[in-house]
Order: structure tokens, then sequence, then C-alpha cells
């Protein structure tokens, strides 16, 4: 194991990580707010995608706490991590470019949500996943996409209202792109196994 997953290996690290997620999830929800109020019960679990994919990630922290492996939830915080990771990114760049201006909150989501997308991988090499866990997350995926965009219960980015085609196509393709993100670096041969040093 090289020196840097010794150093994503302590258990430490993994505990951080794992609180650092739980608020982050936290204020995702709540940034979800108003729109949740307005959204349709059987919608309710697919309108916050990015709080949702750190909360997988944070249910995968704790069981390598717990010295185990989830690899159901790890296939869906990989996959949904890089999806969302990389969506936010593209929307709040997409809304800099169309408008001219960002918030500093938007350059906060882009550094946040980049991090999302790195972590889900970075900890790949840990993770014990099985065909049918990808299969699912797959279908979580695609059929989440289902819901933003058939049924217009994506995130509300005000700006880019006029885009929602484009950027429903854009997602698809992305999903696409993570689900063999989670293949490539979820089944891999080389695995390392957590000893969760101090």
């Amino acid at each position: 194991m090289n020196i840097l997953y010794v150093f994503f290996a302590n258990r430490n690290v993994i505990a951080l990580l794992f609180v650092i997620n739980i608020l982050g999830t936290i204020y995702g929800y709540y940034w979800y707010g108003y729109q949740l109020q307005e959204t349709p019960a059987i919608f309710l679990p697919f309108v916050p995608d990015s709080p949702t994919a750190s909360l997988f990630f944070a249910f995968v922290l704790l069981a390598f706490l717990l010295k185990t492996n989830w690899g159901l939830i790890e296939a869906l915080a990989i996959v949904t991590l890089f999806k969302y990771g990389i969506w936010a990114v593209v929307m709040n760049l997409l809304t800099l470019y169309t408008t001219g201006y960002l918030p500093w909150e938007g350059y906060m989501l882009i550094a946040s949500h980049f991090a999302m997308a790195i972590q889900g991988i970075l900890y790949s090499p840990f993770y014990r996943m099985k065909a049918w866990h990808l299969i699912a997350a797959a279908i979580w995926t695609i059929h989440n996409d289902i819901i933003d965009y058939v049924f217009n219960m994506m995130p509300r980015y005000s700006d880019l209202m006029l885009y929602m085609d484009r950027i429903g196509y854009f997602t698809f393709w992305l999903s696409i792109l993570s689900i063999f993100i989670g293949y490539y670096f979820g089944f891999r041969k080389h695995r390392y196994t957590l000893s969760l040093e101090k």
C-alpha cells in the first residue's frame, strides 16, 4: 500500500471525513429545503441528489469504521458522488459563463462538489463491490435522471432553466460515464485491505 493510502486508511482521517460528509449532507438537504417543500412525496427520495450521494458515502465510511464493507452502498456512493460532484461543478461554471457572475457560495459549491467526486474514487481500492451492486446503482442513477428531466424534478438553477433540455442530455451521458467510473475503479484487480491504523 503506497503512502497516500496509508494516510487515507488512518482511522482518524476516516472519522474526520465521516463527520465532514454528515455535515455536508445536512447542509445539502437544507439547500434543497424550498424545493422539497413543493415536491410530491413520491419523488422525495430522488430530488436532493448531492446530499443523498454524500449520505451514501457517509455510510461507506461508517462501514469502514466498523471494519466491514457494504458493497451496494459503495456502488451507489462512487457512481452518485462522481455524477453529482461533476454535475454541480459544470452547472456553477455554466452559471458563471451565462451570467458573468457567481456568488461566493457558487465557488464553495464548486470546491466541495469536486471534492465529492474525488473522494468516492479515492477510497475505491478498499471497496468490495459485486456486479449486482453496480447494476442496482446504475438503475438508481438512470431512474433518477428520468425523475429529474421527465417529471421536472431537477435541481433548480434559475439562470439555466432555458437550457434544461441540453442539461438533461448532458446529465444522461454523465450518468453513463459515472457508471463506467464505478465499474473501472470498483472492479480493478488490486484491492487494499483497511487495517485502520491509528
